[in-house]
């Protein structure tokens, strides 16, 4: 169960106004907060109310609709890469149980004849909810922007050039979910979400005010992640970790079932999984290898191929 923590252990909120005045301040704060849990939190993150809230509202008129109607947007053998995924599809890796959510994926918008076409599938878009398309590109892209901010300060914390991610996440394979947990009923299993790490480089998360999101610490405690209203939280995917060679932690996470005089309320919430380009060789930063720190990663991967080899063992491929 979740346990009560000592102040120095919980995820303070990080105000993104700070990296504005002290960047190296600010990228401090964040991945000192990483490398502790994993996650972060941000406050001031400066999306546009409006895009969330009308991402918001079209995500919820979506999932309300009958459940044949949603399936029609469902395209088996892709890995739920876009489009819908019903309820009980997905599964934590090494769970028995899958977990208690569907959820919608938006992809990133590529050009006729981009070259990375053929990693990334064009969006589907439901026909069934008005100004769908426009509300969730505009989260997307206000996402895809914040993301790289965060990944300037990480490069600053690690000591490389601030713009050093800027190439790497170029028309990366980013996905923004739209995710619906519906009620439970009072004898439901205890996790909506079994526990896991993200496949991706960070992950940027939006609607997690309702209780339910824990993590595992580093002394293996289950230790809820508890932002303010409108705070960002932020977190490190196994894709991050493998090029720090784990000094930034992808921490173990999911999320439980409500407490009784909750059960009865869905859970909302989108997270943006941002990634690396496709064909972004993922190898150990030189800077994060030591006498005291070996390369746990000597062979390099290419961020295509490790997020093939993810979907595969989440039961999505």
């Amino acid at each position: 169960m979740t346990q009560d923590i000592a102040a120095q252990d919980r995820i303070a909120s990080i105000s993104l106004a700070l990296a504005a005045v002290d960047p190296d301040g600010f990228a401090g704060a964040l991945g000192r907060s990483f490398e502790r849990h994993g996650f972060a939190i941000i406050a001031d993150h400066g999306i546009d109310d409006g895009v969330i809230a009308q991402a918001d509202a079209t995500a919820r008129a979506f999932f309300a609709l009958p459940d044949a109607v949603k399936r029609a947007y469902h395209v088996a053998g892709t890995g739920g890469a876009r489009g819908y995924t019903p309820f009980g599809v997905e599964t934590a890796k090494d769970a028995a149980q899958s977990d208690l959510k569907e959820f919608w994926h938006v992809g990133r918008e590529l050009p006729a004849g981009h070259a990375f076409a053929d990693y990334m599938p064009a969006n589907i878009w439901p026909a069934d909810v008005a100004d769908f398309r426009e509300a969730q590109l505009a989260l997307f892209d206000a996402f895809d922007a914040m993301g790289r901010r965060l990944l300037s300060a990480i490069a600053r914390y690690l000591g490389l050039a601030p713009d050093w991610f800027d190439d790497t996440v170029r028309d990366g394979n980013s996905v923004l979910r739209l995710l619906h947990y519906p009620p439970v009923s009072p004898h439901a299993p205890g996790i909506r979400a079994g526990a896991h790490e993200d496949i991706n480089t960070i992950t940027l998360l939006l609607g997690a005010e309702e209780a339910g999101l824990e993590l595992l610490d580093r002394d293996g405690r289950w230790l809820a992640v508890a932002p303010k209203a409108g705070e960002l939280v932020v977190n490190v995917g196994d894709m991050l970790q493998r090029l720090t060679n784990n000094r930034l932690r992808s921490t173990t996470h999911r999320v439980r079932n409500p407490p009784p005089e909750r059960r009865g309320f869905a859970r909302y919430s989108m997270p943006f999984f941002l990634h690396f380009r496709p064909d972004f060789l993922i190898e150990t930063l030189p800077g994060c290898v030591s006498a005291v720190r070996p390369d746990d990663y000597p062979q390099g991967i290419t961020a295509h191929a490790f997020l093939m080899q993810r979907l595969r063992e989440i039961r999505l491929l």
